[in-house]
């Protein structure tokens, strides 16, 4: 809203080179607004307007920009002001930011570095994709058992500025491993001879470098943390992943799950950064093996002509039938899916969940069976085609949930993202299967 009410006078402050009207106009504002108003501005402008952020702001505002508009700006920007935003971005942001530009792009900023900084950034870069170990920053604060608390707040001052977090230090051995932390509030409210081994907190928790990101937000959301250190397998500290981090992982695991969801491939970059040809290369994997699934649904129709032929009306309930059985075992599917994300579930008493499904696809099949029974029965005045289509959609609506249901669950078992088992693929697996109930059903009773 903001960008929308001042945008007119940034432009006219662009035309008539009134830079310090326009670094009034804009340096107040947050950096996510400033890269809006960025992104809706020319080549030209948005150079101008980005040269005019002090470096500090413009290290944020940098971050918050789409892809296209961070290469345009690293290629004309001078090395010398690259290397003083570089230098402001923190150390978990700008990995993020090298893994999504391309990569002739990062090897120029990566060059830019100072050589410390070079081994920091190339070392974050070195852990897998999705580690815990591409999340983490290395700025944070650490103590020693044997400090005082007089000693400890001295060190804060003297380091906490940059670190990522100053709410949690760190207490380390030795060795550098971890081996307790101490929340701000209790070391303030310590006394200044206290030893740091007398406030520390001994219980806590750390996740390795190199599991999952989503592991890590697991830990954060079930532990309710605003920080987790990272250690290696010996136990030593190697940084820490903030809140902020998990939220990005949020909301890139959330994007990806809805695109599986769609039979979609999760794109890399957002939808306005995704060309045609990438958006056409994601979707028409899987609507080409959809497409040629749909054809058992034609063969099973095929299989059953005689008794269509004879008894038209049949045809009448198909696209209420499957779209029943799609529904349901959607629904099935989500509620698992989510129960999985949240780990909700025992898979050591799978059965249980199983059972309960079904137990549910029963009662649904039986709501739906008087419902549609009822229907029909008013509609052709036949019974036994009633009959049919109440069975039908019984037998229908407990098949589908019983698929939605153990489908999630043995992709987990097999360590498989259970989002693959998208509302598309269920609703093709059930127009064949659902298909196949119902005439087996009517030849059963109407031969």
């Amino acid at each position: 809203m903001l960008k929308e009410l001042l945008k007119p006078e940034i432009e006219e402050a662009i035309r008539n080179k009134d830079w310090r009207v326009l670094k009034e106009l804009i340096s107040q504002w947050p950096p996510p607004d400033i890269a809006d108003l960025l992104e809706s501005l020319n080549d030209e402008e948005q150079l101008i307007l980005f040269r005019l952020l002090p470096t500090e702001l413009a290290a944020e505002v940098f971050v918050e920009l789409e892809r296209e508009v961070q290469t345009h700006l690293v290629k004309n920007l001078s090395g010398e002001k690259m290397k003083e935003i570089l230098l402001e971005v923190p150390p978990d942001d700008r990995t993020e930011l090298f893994e999504e530009l391309p990569g002739e792009v990062v090897s120029q900023l990566i060059n830019l570095l100072p050589p410390e900084e070079r081994k920091e950034a190339l070392g974050l870069l070195g852990y897998p994709k999705d580690s815990v170990g591409r999340l983490m920053t290395p700025d944070y604060v650490k103590v020693k058992e044997h400090w005082t608390v007089k000693q400890s707040l001295e060190h804060i001052r003297k380091f906490g500025r940059d670190a990522e977090t100053i709410n949690i230090l760190y207490v380390v051995d030795e060795e550098e491993r971890l081996i307790g932390e101490v929340h701000l509030r209790k070391l303030v409210l310590a006394e200044p001879w206290q030893r740091i081994s007398e406030i520390m907190e001994k219980d806590f928790v750390a996740i390795e470098v190199y599991q999952d990101q989503e592991e890590a937000a697991k830990m954060m959301r079930r532990y309710d943390l605003i920080a987790l250190p990272v250690i290696d397998k010996r136990g030593i500290l190697l940084g820490i992943v903030t809140v902020d981090d998990i939220l990005d992982v949020y909301e890139e695991e959330a994007t990806e799950d809805l695109h599986k969801r769609a039979g979609v491939i999760p794109l890399k970059f957002s939808y306005t950064a995704t060309s045609v040809f990438s958006l056409f290369k994601k979707r028409i994997v899987w609507l080409s093996l959809l497409a040629l699934a749909g054809f058992l649904s034609s063969t099973v129709i095929a299989s059953f002509e005689s008794l269509l032929s004879k008894i038209i009306a049949l045809s009448f309930f198909i696209p209420v039938l499957i779209d029943t059985g799609g529904n349901t075992s959607s629904q099935s599917a989500t509620l698992i899916i989510r129960a999985i994300a949240l780990g909700e579930l025992d898979f050591k008493k799978w059965w249980q969940i199983v059972r309960k499904e079904v137990l549910v696809g029963f009662l649904l099949g039986l709501g739906l069976f008087f419902l549609l029974f009822s229907y029909s029965l008013i509609w052709q005045r036949n019974i036994k085609i009633s009959v049919v289509v109440g069975l039908a959609v019984w037998a229908i609506c407990l098949w589908a949930n019983l698929i939605g249901t153990i489908l999630p669950i043995i992709l987990t078992k097999l360590k498989l993202d259970p989002a693959i088992i998208s509302s598309p693929v269920l609703t093709t697996i059930l127009d064949f299967s659902g298909l196949a109930i119902y005439f087996a059903i009517a030849y059963l009773i109407l031969k």
